[in-house]
């Protein structure tokens, strides 16, 4: 338990100083540089790419599978449950510290120059950080991780790649996309661990 804890802090305090240097030094010049990437190829692919980062549909396909499955099959109606919660906890931890910090996003800055936090901003525009699709795809990611270990890395690079999308398209800095990573990761590994990990052996074990 003592290792858990001391590489949960180490993690998390990593995290924190990996986004305090992406705000002073690598933020702002590395938007700019995609922004000046838009409507190029690049640009146009990514565009379909981030689009698996939203929430809506693995929302809803979690509570599908969920009630379709929860009298014939515990596995697949837990694996719904599981994706569901998970992306339903980390978005809406996402969204309570974007309006805790009030950062502006880029395109305040493209606009009007405005780079920072607000604290308790509540405008669209003032909530960059952390990233919501970020957090949305790398707790699917790592959901998909934990359940199917043979297909980790593809399911990590795909998460990350969703990730990425947000800065390549200029709708979020670097470290919104740091934070909103490492939420998503959390979320997923203190569910299974405390909630579905025990359920997920049950029915394992009661096909048996």
């Amino acid at each position: 338990m003592m290792n858990t804890t001391r590489q949960w802090s180490v993690a998390s305090a990593t995290v924190i100083l990996l986004c305090i240097i992406s705000y002073l030094f690598a933020d702002l010049q590395t938007t700019l540089w995609f922004h000046s990437l838009e409507n190029t190829l690049l640009f146009n692919v990514f565009e379909k790419i981030t689009i698996f980062g939203d929430s809506l549909g693995y929302l809803v396909g979690g509570m599908l599978l969920f009630v379709v499955f929860r009298k014939r099959n515990l596995y697949w109606s837990y694996s719904g449950l599981f994706l569901f919660s998970t992306v339903a906890i980390s978005g809406l931890s996402a969204d309570l510290l974007k309006y805790m910090a009030g950062r502006a996003r880029p395109r305040l800055f493209f606009n009007e120059h405005l780079y920072g936090f607000d604290f308790f901003h509540w405008q669209y525009a003032w909530t960059s950080f952390p990233s919501g699709h970020s957090a949305t795809a790398l707790s699917v990611a790592t959901l998909f991780a934990i359940l199917y270990p043979r297909w980790r890395f593809a399911a990590l690079f795909g998460g990350l790649l969703i990730a990425f999308s947000r800065i390549v398209l200029a709708q979020h800095y670097i470290s919104d996309v740091i934070a909103g990573s490492f939420l998503g990761i959390v979320s997923s590994v203190v569910l299974y661990n405390l909630y579905f990990k025990s359920k997920f052996e049950a029915a394992e074990h009661n096909k048996i």
